[in-house]
C-alpha cells in the first residue's frame, strides 16, 4: 500500500514539474496575438481621426448656419419695430432683396477656416417669408454643405 502512494505521489510530482512555466512557442504565440490586437486598434482609431474633423466642422457649421438665420430674424425685428424711426416696415423687409438686408453679414469663426454662409429669403405669401442660411465648407477633397430654413411671420399684424 505504501508503494501504491509513493507512486501517486511521484507522478504528481512528475506532473508539477513539467508545467511550472510556458514554453517558447506558447510565449510567442501570445505576443503575436496582443501584437495583432494593439495593430487592429491602432488602425482602427486612424481611421476615424478624419470623422472626428468632420464632426467639428459640422457642428461649426450648424453654428454659423443658426447664426445667420438669428440675423436674418433679427434684421425682421428691426425693420418692423423701428418703423417710426427707420421709416422700415415688414413689407419692405418682405419685398426687399437681400443684398438690402444683409448689409453686414457676419463670419466670425473664419479663423484658417474655409467656411462660406450665403442667406436667401422667399416670399410665401403677404405675411410669411421662408429664410435658409447655408454654410459650405470644404474638407480633404471634398464639399459639404448645411442648410437651415425658417419661415418668418409678420408678427406686428
Amino acid at each position: 500500500m505504501k508503494n501504491f502512494f509513493k507512486q501517486k505521489n511521484n507522478a504528481r510530482s512528475a506532473k508539477l514539474r513539467q508545467s511550472r512555466g510556458f514554453t517558447l512557442v506558447e510565449t510567442l504565440v501570445s505576443i503575436s496575438i496582443f501584437s495583432l490586437s494593439i495593430i487592429a486598434v491602432m488602425s482602427f482609431m486612424s481611421q476615424n481621426i478624419p470623422n472626428t474633423q468632420y464632426a467639428k466642422n459640422r457642428i461649426a457649421a450648424i453654428y454659423l448656419a443658426q447664426e445667420g438665420v438669428e440675423y436674418l430674424r433679427n434684421m425682421r425685428d428691426n425693420y418692423v419695430l423701428f418703423t417710426n424711426t427707420t421709416g422700415r416696415t415688414w413689407s419692405s423687409f418682405r419685398d426687399a432683396s437681400m443684398a438690402d438686408i444683409e448689409n453686414v453679414n457676419p463670419m466670425p469663426f473664419n479663423n484658417n477656416n474655409n467656411f462660406t454662409r450665403t442667406m436667401e429669403k422667399t416670399i410665401i405669401n403677404s405675411n410669411e417669408v421662408k429664410i435658409s442660411s447655408t454654410v459650405s465648407w470644404n474638407q480633404i477633397g471634398r464639399s459639404y454643405n448645411i442648410t437651415l430654413s425658417e419661415v418668418l411671420f409678420n408678427w406686428m399684424e
